[in-house]
């Protein structure tokens, strides 16, 4: 199993990016897929995760009506679009995959995870 996160880059405050998740050796329509960040010096927390159905989302408060989390399961890919970044927003991000029935922000209970792509916001 392998979850490839791609598309992360350097930009300005303001501008938007896509990152890209794509899964080999697991089925994504199988999975509640999410996404969390590591910044420097801090723990990785949540930022948003999509259910089974592409429908149920939730996201984390700090990117609440900037993110927007989906998936193409015809491509076996989850997205994250990040629309107007902020230096704060600054972090690698990593991609994950979650086989249970319940929708869980909790990073303990995912199952399988990609290695990060680094997102640099200046302002």
């Amino acid at each position: 199993v392998q979850l490839q996160a791609s598309g992360g880059g350097s930009v300005q405050a303001g501008d938007s990016l896509r990152l890209s998740c794509a899964a080999s050796g697991l089925t994504v329509s199988s999975y509640h897929m999410g996404w969390f960040r590591q910044a420097p010096g801090k723990e990785r927390e949540f930022v948003a995760v999509i259910a089974q159905n592409g429908i149920t989302t939730y996201y984390s408060d700090s990117v609440k009506g900037r993110f927007a989390i989906s998936r193409d399961n015809t491509k076996n890919t989850a997205y994250l679009q990040m629309n107007s970044l902020k230096p704060e927003d600054t972090a690698v991000y990593y991609c994950a995959a979650d086989r249970a029935t319940i929708l869980r922000r909790e990073q303990k209970w995912y199952d399988y995870w990609g290695q990060g792509t680094l997102v640099t916001v200046s302002s």
